[in-house]
């Protein structure tokens, strides 16, 4: 083995034992009733298998072609989220096996997500995301066109999907009161929403708030499921 080859297996080593000592540091600090998903998006396998190997189940990716090549070539046991934008004409890719969808923000999407659910014989479990920051970039619905979505005779004949909560990201800024702020509404959504409409349903319980710079205080805000990305793998 030449010296380069050597420095490489050395870097490998080196970031093998990174990624699970970021996961064992996150895991200490992360109640047992917070899921960690772990986001991969842009990573490659053997990163996503370092993780796995130390008993990470719960991988986000943001785009679908992306999940699909890597729940591909992964074992199956693990728990696929599509936590980015999701277009309707994609759904069929990820409907066979796809375990949680964050990103719902329209009564199209919904409904195609139902359509793909009903012909995999499966219920899809999503989440309805809200535009709770600053930033205009985000997607997401506001509280009024989740209500008319949920009133809608179209929801309610939906049977292959399962609404479990909601999700929302917060402005990326340094300004810790302005977070909270963000998360706090997300929270009083979440608490609306499950008064009026889902007050029998024991499966709508999940909040998905929280990444690498903010996650701490998701958690202090109500969090139920945080997605980690940099802070397990490294930046980009």
């Amino acid at each position: 083995m030449g010296g380069t080859e050597i420095a490489e297996w050395i870097n490998y080593i080196q970031h093998q034992r990174m990624i699970a000592e970021n996961l064992s540091e996150i895991r200490k600090i992360i109640p047992e009733h917070v899921c960690l998903i772990a986001v991969s998006k842009t990573k490659p396998v053997s990163d996503l298998m370092i993780a796995y190997n130390t008993g990470q189940l719960h991988f986000g990716e943001n785009k679908v072609q992306e999940m699909c090549e890597k729940q591909a070539m992964m074992p199956n046991d693990i728990c696929w989220h599509l936590i980015g934008h999701l277009q309707s004409n994609k759904v069929r890719y990820i409907a066979p096996f796809v375990h949680l969808i964050h990103s719902v923000d329209s009564l199209k999407l919904l409904l195609e997500i139902n359509k793909q659910a009903k012909k995999n014989n499966r219920v899809i479990s999503i989440l309805l995301q809200f535009h709770i920051a600053q930033e205009e970039t985000k997607f997401g619905l506001d509280l009024n066109e989740a209500i008319e979505i949920l009133n809608s005779k179209e929801f309610n004949q939906c049977q292959n999907i399962s609404v479990i909560g909601v999700m929302g990201m917060a402005s990326f800024v340094n300004n810790e009161t302005q977070i909270r702020k963000e998360f706090r509404l997300l929270k009083s959504h979440f608490d609306f929403l499950k008064e009026k409409f889902f007050k029998n349903d024991l499966e709508f319980s999940e909040i998905s708030m929280g990444m690498s710079g903010d996650f701490p205080i998701a958690i202090q805000e109500g969090s139920t499921i945080v997605r980690v990305g940099s802070s397990i793998f490294g930046g980009r």
